[in-house]
This record gives structure tokens, sequence and C-alpha cells, in this order.
């Protein structure tokens, strides 16, 4: 004698899996574009020039801010000690080593030449100010 089978449940395409892949996929691309910006130093907002050019040397980078601090490659350091990190780093470098002076565009003009001032002191450094293509 032959017994009724239960029916066959029919099949069935389960999508949750693949969501949970997706976003976890897509957190990560998310995640690891965050670190893929490249800061170099701190936000000022600086003057615009027609014919600035893109250096391809790693530079040291002086940012000048508004409140009269002095920070080199985003560390903050005392105005007085400016020329002796200088030289130390410059010292470590092989050759000449560009400096980018970073100087706030409401930083008065005469900070910024006594700025340059010291650092052309410095024997082995190449100076250039950083602007903004307008």
């Amino acid at each position: 004698m032959r017994l009724p089978s239960e029916p066959e449940p029919t099949p069935q395409i389960n999508i949750v899996p693949m969501i949970d892949v997706i976003f976890a996929v897509l957190t990560f691309f998310i995640m690891s574009s965050l670190f893929l910006t490249r800061s170099e130093g701190l936000p000022v907002n600086l003057p615009g020039a027609e014919t600035a050019e893109l250096q391809t040397q790693t530079p040291l980078v002086v940012t000048l801010d508004p409140q009269g601090g002095v920070a080199i490659n985003q560390e903050a350091i005392a105005p007085e000690s400016l020329q002796i990190r200088i030289t130390e780093l410059v010292a470590a470098a092989e050759g000449d080593q560009l400096v980018v002076v970073n100087a706030d565009r409401d930083v008065p003009h005469g900070q910024v030449v006594t700025l340059m001032d010291q650092l052309r002191e410095i024997p082995g450094v190449r100076l250039a100010i950083a602007t903004q293509r307008p």
C-alpha cells in the first residue's frame, strides 16, 4: 500500500545572507577610503595664486596660524625652537630640503617675512609658499 507523501516545499532563494555580505564589503571600502586621504597641514585659509606649481619632493610643512602658533608637519612647536628643529630635520635629510610655508591669509605679512628670514638662515633649505589654485 502506498501512503501519500508530504508535498515538497517550493524552492526559495534567501537573499538575507547576500545582503549581509554586501553591507560588510561596503563597510570595508568606506572605512578603507577614509584612510586614503592625506592631510599636509593644519586648517588655514591659503591665498590664491594663478602660477602655483605642484612640488614632487616630500616637503617639510611649516604652518603659521592666525593666533601666531607654529607647527612643523602638524606638530606644534614653540616659535623660539623653530630654527633648531628645522636644522635637525634638514641635517637628517640628504641634500637640500624643501620647506613649505603654510601661512593663513589673515596672518600679518611681517610675521611671514620673519618666519621666512629664520628659515633662510638655515643652510640647505629651499623655501616655497603654499597657495591654493582659484
